[in-house]
C-alpha cells in the first residue's frame, strides 16, 4: 500500500459507508502501515479532495468527453485524487500524479477502460493546465453546496461568509494543549523537539501548542506519558468562560466524550473538586476513562448518563454545568469536511433537543451557580435562539460576561461566536449564565 492507495480506500470509505475521514484515515494508515510521512500525504490527499470536491467537479467537466455523472464512483474517486495533485498541489511530480492514478484505476476498477479513461484526461489536465475556466461561485470555488452557502449567509455578519469558506478549506493544524499538572509549556517543547516534532506556542491561548512533523500522536512518548492531550483552542475558552476558580468546585460535563472539557477543567482547577464527565454511549465513556488515566486525571468520574435523563440526586448540587450540545457542527469543517454534504434538513429536529438539554441540565445548578451553553455551529437557530428560549422561561438565570483573554475586545453580552477564519479556532458558540441567589 502506499499514501495515495490509503488515501482511495478512505474517499471510497467516506463515500459508500459514511464514515468520517478522520476516523477513516486512521484505521487504514495503521493497517497499511504507513510512515509518518505518507501517512501525511495520504491526509493531505483525502482531506483535499473532500475540501475540493466541487471545484475539481468544475474542472472535470471541461475535460471529459462525455458526462461527469456517467463516471463509476470509483474512477470519480481516482480523478479527484490525480486532479487535486496537479492543480492544488505544487511539489507533486505531474508524472507521478498521473502515473499512480493510472495504477489505482488498474486495480480498483473491473472495467478495462478505465485506466485508459483516467491516463487521457489526467494528462489533457496535465497540458491545459492555468488554460481551464474557474470557477466564479461560491459553490463551485470553494466546494461549498448552494443550500449550506445560503444558511450560512443568513447567519453570519457581513463579510464574514467567504473567510469562513476560506478558512473551512485550510488544512487543520494540530493544536494540543498542556498538561500542566505534568509539565510545564517550556519543557514540553523541549520533549518535543527531542521526539522530532516542531512546537510553538499558540498566538493567543496560554499552555497551547500547535504542532508541524508530529505523524500519529499516539505514537508520541510524549503523548503516552500524560504529557498534553488534542483539543481546539474554541472549546477550551468556553470551559475557561465557565470560571473555574474557588476550592472543592462540583462540576457536571453533560456532554463530555472524548472528555477534553473535562480535562480543561481538571487542569483549570488544578484536579481539586470534582467532576463528573457524561456520555450516552459506553465506548465514548471508556474513552473518558482511558484519556483522564493516561494524563493522570484523579478528580473526573465518568458516567454513563442521558443529558435528556433527570437525575434527581444532582438538583440544586452542581457550582458549574458544561452544556456542549450536539449541534450541526457547521464549526468543525474544515476537520471533518464532509459535513459540508449532509442533509441540512437532518439538523432541523436540533434545536428542540438542544432546548430539552439545556432545560434539564440547569436542574443541576446550584444557586450562585454557572450554566454554561456552547456549540461547534455558527446557526443562531441552535445558539443565540436556544439562549433566547430559555431564559424567557427561566427569570432564575441572567446573562454574565465572558472573562475573554486578548486579542478578543471586552464582552458585555454573555454570548459570543467564534467565527472560521477569524481567530484561528473552530467555529464555536459560547454562553454563560448564572442562577441568581
Amino acid at each position: 500500500m502506499n499514501a495515495r492507495e490509503t488515501a482511495l480506500n478512505a474517499l471510497i470509505a467516506c463515500r459508500k459507508e459514511g464514515a468520517w475521514p478522520n476516523g477513516a484515515l486512521k484505521e487504514l494508515i495503521r493497517r497499511d502501515r504507513l510512515d509518518s510521512r505518507d501517512a501525511a500525504l495520504a491526509t493531505r490527499l483525502c482531506y483535499g479532495v473532500l475540501q475540493n470536491r466541487n471545484k475539481l467537479d468544475f474542472y472535470l467537466k471541461q475535460l471529459l468527453t462525455g458526462r461527469l455523472k456517467d463516471l463509476h464512483p470509483v474512477v470519480r474517486d481516482i480523478l479527484h485524487l490525480g486532479l487535486y495533485q496537479l492543480y492544488e498541489t505544487d511539489k507533486i511530480p505531474a508524472s507521478a500524479a498521473v502515473n499512480e492514478s493510472v495504477a489505482l484505476a488498474k486495480k480498483y476498477c473491473k472495467n478495462p477502460k478505465a485506466a485508459a479513461l483516467v491516463n487521457g484526461v489526467l494528462r489533457s489536465a496535465v497540458r491545459t493546465r492555468g488554460q481551464l475556466e474557474e470557477p466564479r461561485s461560491y459553490a463551485d470555488r470553494y466546494s461549498h453546496p448552494d443550500e449550506l452557502i445560503s444558511l450560512l449567509k443568513e447567519n453570519l455578519p457581513k463579510g464574514k461568509l467567504e473567510g469562513m469558506l476560506i478558512a473551512d478549506n485550510a488544512a487543520p493544524q494540530t493544536v494540543v494543549q498542556v498538561n500542566t499538572l505534568r509539565v510545564c509549556l517550556s519543557n514540553l517543547v523541549e520533549r518535543l523537539e527531542e521526539e522530532h516534532v516542531t512546537a510553538r506556542p499558540h498566538l493567543w491561548m496560554e499552555d497551547c501548542l500547535v504542532l508541524t512533523g508530529a505523524g500519529d500522536l499516539e505514537k508520541l512518548p510524549a503523548f503516552r506519558e500524560g504529557l498534553f492531550y488534542v483539543q481546539d483552542p474554541a472549546a477550551k475558552l468556553s470551559v475557561l468562560c465557565a470560571g473555574l476558580e474557588g476550592e472543592n468546585l462540583r462540576v457536571l460535563d453533560c456532554c463530555s466524550a472524548p472528555g477534553g472539557k473535562s480535562f480543561a477543567a481538571a487542569i483549570a482547577m488544578k484536579e481539586k473538586g470534582q467532576i463528573t464527565s457524561c456520555d450516552v454511549y459506553p465506548h465514548k465513556v471508556a474513552l473518558i476513562e482511558s484519556g483522564a488515566a493516561r494524563l493522570g486525571i484523579g478528580n473526573i468520574t465518568p458516567r454513563l448518563q442521558d443529558a435528556t435523563e433527570p437525575q434527581p440526586e444532582w438538583i440544586d448540587t452542581m457550582d458549574v454545568v458544561l452544556a456542549d450540545a450536539p449541534c450541526s457542527g457547521l464549526g468543525i469543517i474544515r476537520k471533518k469536511p464532509d459535513i459540508r454534504y449532509k442533509n441540512l434538513q437532518e439538523t432541523q429536529a436540533l434545536p428542540a433537543l438542544q432546548k430539552k438539554i439545556l432545560e434539564i441540565q440547569a436542574r443541576y445548578v446550584k444557586p450562585g451557580g454557572v450554566l454554561l451553553y456552547s456549540t461547534c455551529t455558527v446557526l443562531k437557530r441552535e445558539n443565540e435562539a436556544v439562549v433566547e428560549d430559555f431564559l424567557n422561561t427561566h427569570d432564575d438565570f441572567s446573562l454574565e460576561k465572558l472573562p475573554l483573554p486578548a486579542p478578543f475586545p471586552e464582552n458585555e453580552t454573555g454570548m459570543l461566536t467564534l467565527i472560521p477564519g477569524e481567530y484561528d479556532t473552530d467555529g464555536f458558540f459560547i454562553c454563560r449564565m448564572r442562577r441568581n441567589v
